[in-house]
């Protein structure tokens, strides 16, 4: 592991911790050279994954898009770094569970509404209003309704 500070590849573990229920392997390091300190996550890749998307392209599965799409969505919620970290793990982990090379993006954002929903009612329409491409204010209405069933 390379030191993120000084480029030195000698560095040694001083802690290791399970998070998101033992998905992630969070390791704490200090470079030999100039002991700085550094956090390192690793994670199991399942397989290799293309998302098919609404015009029928396929692309390869980056999370990071849909974790920019989520802290979109909570940015300003009363919602802490860690629980961000632990829902888009838990986002990350059903998707690839699903153990099959390609899933459409309409199948990710079903996953993430179902889960928003649960965790900020807020968020959850910020998300909605994107994903399913409110062009009224009528859509917005009949998506609030949906919360009073």
């Amino acid at each position: 592991m390379n030191c993120p500070f000084c480029n030195n590849t000698e560095t040694k573990v001083i802690d290791s911790r399970e998070t998101n229920e033992g998905k992630i392997t969070r390791r704490r390091r200090e470079c030999l050279k100039c002991s700085s300190r550094f956090s390192t996550y690793e994670e199991i890749e399942l397989l290799r994954l293309s998302v098919i998307k609404k015009n029928g392209t396929r692309v390869e599965y980056d999370k990071s898009k849909i974790e920019a799409g989520i802290r979109k969505a909570l940015e300003k919620r009363p919602i802490n770094e860690e629980k961000i970290s632990q829902f888009i793990g838990e986002i990350e982990y059903e998707i690839r569970t699903k153990e099959k090379p390609e899933i459409t993006s309409r199948e990710i954002g079903k996953i993430i509404l179902k889960k928003l929903r649960l965790l900020d009612e807020v968020a959850y329409v910020r998300f909605a209003s994107v994903y399913k491409s409110f062009g009224s204010i009528e859509s917005f209405k009949k998506e609030l309704d949906t919360f009073d069933k």
